[in-house]
């Protein structure tokens, strides 16, 4: 076995490994904050809902 073909392979084995959880570390943060985007909008139509409450509850619909 040649130790140093070993030594390199696991060096870019742990290298992409962190790159790897990097890169998902980043789309967790992403779609944590387009969650939060997603709670606020839906906080912003429950006070809506609240203010009006005939907003969206009849509509029109002729066939």
């Amino acid at each position: 076995m040649n130790i140093a073909s070993i030594s390199m392979a696991m060096a870019q084995t742990n290298s992409l490994s962190q790159v790897g959880v990097a890169v998902l570390g980043n789309a967790m943060e992403a779609n944590e904050i387009a969650g939060q985007g997603i709670v606020n909008m839906i906080d912003a139509a429950a006070l809506e809902r609240s203010v009006n409450p005939a907003v969206g509850s009849n509509f029109d619909m002729v066939v």
